[in-house]
């Protein structure tokens, strides 16, 4: 059992990370909440994704294979990163001990929906800017879990939302700074995604956007939760970050040079 709170707010959880145990076996909150974003995004995109020129039944794929992607993505990119915590091979199959990096995720993802969209000849720019809201969704949600697992928290803070975990001095929330990030990015993804001049444009935005937050975010973490690329001046995440804004930055410009616009909605 966690105590949570916010001193300034007034506000005080008591959380315990198992939700429910079926058998021996616990249920924990952060794999509920995790499930919960990915189903709700995937929702968001099903019931839009007709309107943009991609099937309901290629969504579902996508969704499906994507999820097994992502899992498998999000643990190789943490244990490259992190060789030393490992003991044995067994250990690094052992996901249910934690260990899983959302850049990772992204990655495994996008790699699958591309070659699934190679397959069955879809418009991929297209499928990835229909995909990019439930992406924002899925993550905005996806960060209680750290939340109610009292972990990936920022360094000591006073300032009015600072959290305090087992009565240790507050620290940065990061799990709400980076919720709120993405349903900003989100609400804007939505504003603008009628306007794209080319295909793809949508899902550059995410990237960047998504990526911009984290350049920041992940330096504020407490440094116990960064894996570096440079020992303690530059985490792996920061430096992906960076690479991303950029890359995503010059093909959205590219993209709005070269190409008409290509929906009329």
């Amino acid at each position: 059992m966690n105590v949570i709170s916010f001193p300034k707010l007034g506000i005080t959880f008591n959380i315990s990370p198992v939700a429910f145990s079926i058998g021996s076996k616990p249920v924990y909150w952060y794999a509920l909440i995790i499930l919960t974003g990915f189903l709700l995004g995937l929702l968001f995109v099903y019931r839009t994704c007709e309107k943009r020129g991609v099937k309901k039944d290629n969504i579902w794929d996508i969704a499906l294979i994507g999820l097994i992607a992502g899992i498998i993505g999000a643990r190789i990119y943490y244990v490259l990163f992190a060789l030393d915590e490992f003991n044995s091979i067994g250990e690094i199959f052992a996901i249910w001990n934690g260990g899983l990096a959302i850049y990772g995720g992204i990655i495994g993802a996008a790699i699958s929906a591309f070659i699934y969209c190679r397959i069955k000849k879809l418009n991929t720019a297209n499928v990835f800017d229909v995909c990019a809201p439930g992406l924002l969704i899925g993550q905005a949600i996806g960060r209680f879990g750290n939340f109610v697992n009292a972990e990936v928290y920022g360094g000591e803070t006073a300032s009015l939302f600072g959290m305090s975990i087992n009565g240790g001095a507050p620290v940065h929330p990061l799990f709400l700074y980076e919720s709120i990030w993405n349903i900003i990015g989100l609400i804007i993804l939505i504003l603008f995604r009628d306007k794209k001049k080319a295909d793809g444009q949508v899902f550059c935005f995410y990237i960047f956007w998504y990526s911009l937050g984290r350049l920041f975010l992940e330096g504020m973490r407490d440094t116990s939760y960064i894996l570096y690329a440079i020992p303690n001046i530059l985490g792996i995440s920061q430096l992906v970050a960076a690479l991303l804004m950029i890359a995503s930055a010059s093909v959205f410009v590219y993209l709005q040079i070269k190409h008409p616009k290509t929906n009329e909605e």
